[in-house]
């Protein structure tokens, strides 16, 4: 007989932080109301985020407030932290919360040992939040996943992009990302 669980809720989780039962710096987050324990952050994981700030900082400057592995508040029992996520400019820089769904633009994971995860159970819990776009950077293989088209049933698009491609996030028409600038140089 299996036990009854009791999700945590985000609120559990920021008192298990303020009571010291998880220090702030481990590397967890809350996941559908479970503490789920991060990948560890390979350089090709690292370099990835930095490029990936550097190009969309370019491109959509003032526009958004970029974050790098910061939280976001998905519902009560979810509160992620993405690798990036292109959010809504707030005057008070989400001094009061973290961002929620309908504040933002575009989610971005970045795989390496981590694949699984983030298109697997990620991509379900982002698209029943009802964020409209999501990417995993697959580092290993060296790919694109594009997330899209929510309906209840989760992400009916998942494009897989090569370097040679490019495209433009949902919300900002006037924008066109090379995939292959996410990599760098190649491998």
């Amino acid at each position: 007989m299996l036990a009854d669980v009791r999700p945590w809720t985000v609120m559990d989780y920021h008192r298990m932080v303020e009571a010291g039962i998880l220090h702030p710096d481990e590397r967890v987050e809350l996941i559908a109301g479970q503490i789920i324990r991060m990948s560890p952050k390979g350089t090709a994981h690292e370099a990835a985020i930095t490029r990936l700030e550097r190009m969309l900082r370019r491109q959509l400057g003032d526009r958004v407030i970029i974050r790098l592995q910061s939280p976001i508040q998905l519902n009560d029992h979810s509160e992620p932290e993405p690798d990036v996520a292109v959010v809504q400019a707030d005057p008070l820089d989400y001094e009061t919360h973290h961002p929620t769904p309908s504040e933002v633009y575009l989610l971005i994971e970045v795989a390496d040992s981590s694949w699984k995860f983030d298109c697997e159970t990620k991509a379900k819990l982002y698209a029943k939040s009802g964020i409209s776009d999501y990417w995993v950077l697959d580092v290993s293989d060296r790919q694109l996943h594009v997330f899209r088209n929510i309906d209840q049933t989760g992400y009916q698009s998942h494009e897989i992009l090569g370097e040679t491609e490019s495209l433009i996030p949902l919300s900002f028409s006037d924008v066109s990302v090379s995939v292959a600038e996410m990599f760098g140089r190649a491998s």
